[in-house]
């Protein structure tokens, strides 16, 4: 598979998903806070998913990140990575437990 027609094929997964109906402009946004809650909503509403909202919500946010790979601007790489956090918030998950790395 060409790199172009695999840039359009995670673009169309991104844009026409069959678990959620994103938000338009959602991972562009600039407040992880806001991404969480547009993530929340899609998948709350959502009567195609295959698992649990959060799951879904999560599993889409890690997939765009993974897709946009290094071609993802580190300021929006950093604000995705936090709505990673805000997600399991609004979601009343526990917080991921930090590495402590010697």
């Amino acid at each position: 598979m060409s790199a172009k027609h695999h840039k359009k094929w995670s673009a169309e997964v991104t844009q026409h998903s069959n678990a959620l109906d994103l938000e338009e402009g959602v991972f562009k946004m600039h407040d992880p806070h806001q991404i969480a809650l547009s993530l929340k909503h899609s998948a709350e509403h959502s009567h195609r998913r295959k698992t649990s909202p959060y799951q879904s919500a999560m599993s889409m946010l890690n997939f765009y990140i993974n897709r946009a790979g290094s071609g993802l601007p580190a300021r929006q790489q950093h604000i995705l990575t936090h709505a990673k956090e805000e997600l399991r918030q609004v979601f009343h998950r526990p917080a991921r437990p930090t590495s402590h790395k010697k």
